[in-house]
């Protein structure tokens, strides 16, 4: 039977002798996998992102390193405690919290499509530059050339 169970399920050996004398025991199986209570602690809150938002409106949403630059700076120098937290974020985490919702929704930044200096889908005819068209006309105008 715990042969047939171990196929069906892809439960292994130790699994399914756990599982029946837990059955056996209690008279039934039941889920035990829940959350903890106690979750992960938030470390950075949504007053850090909205800070961190009025930080790149005033800057113009720096890269990562110079807004780190700036916060570590603001707290170091000017002594302005709302950047407690900010100031030694890991330029990983700092672009996290830029995607986060709470970031988003108090600043969203557009760039508009740049134009590309090369025109890319533009059909005309190719220019005359004076040098020939094929390899073998190459060869002859190097021969004509050199002789």
């Amino acid at each position: 039977m715990l042969r047939y169970l171990g196929r069906t399920t892809g439960y292994s050996r130790q699994q399914l002798t756990r599982l029946v004398r837990q059955c056996l025991a209690t008279g039934g199986l039941t889920k035990r996998y829940r959350p903890p209570a106690q979750g992960f602690a938030r470390k950075y809150t949504g007053a850090d992102a909205a800070l961190l938002a009025e930080t790149d409106a005033l800057h113009d949403t720096l890269s990562g390193p110079a807004t780190k630059h700036l916060m570590q700076r603001a707290l170091l120098v000017f002594w302005d405690t709302r950047y407690a937290r900010l100031a030694f974020i890991s330029v990983a985490h700092l672009y996290n919290l830029r995607a986060a919702a709470g970031y988003r929704a108090r600043r969203q930044h557009w760039a508009k499509t740049r134009p590309t200096g090369i025109p890319i889908g533009e059909r005309r005819a190719p220019r005359r530059t004076g040098t020939p068209a094929t390899c073998a006309s190459t060869a002859s105008t190097r021969a004509m050339r050199m002789g």
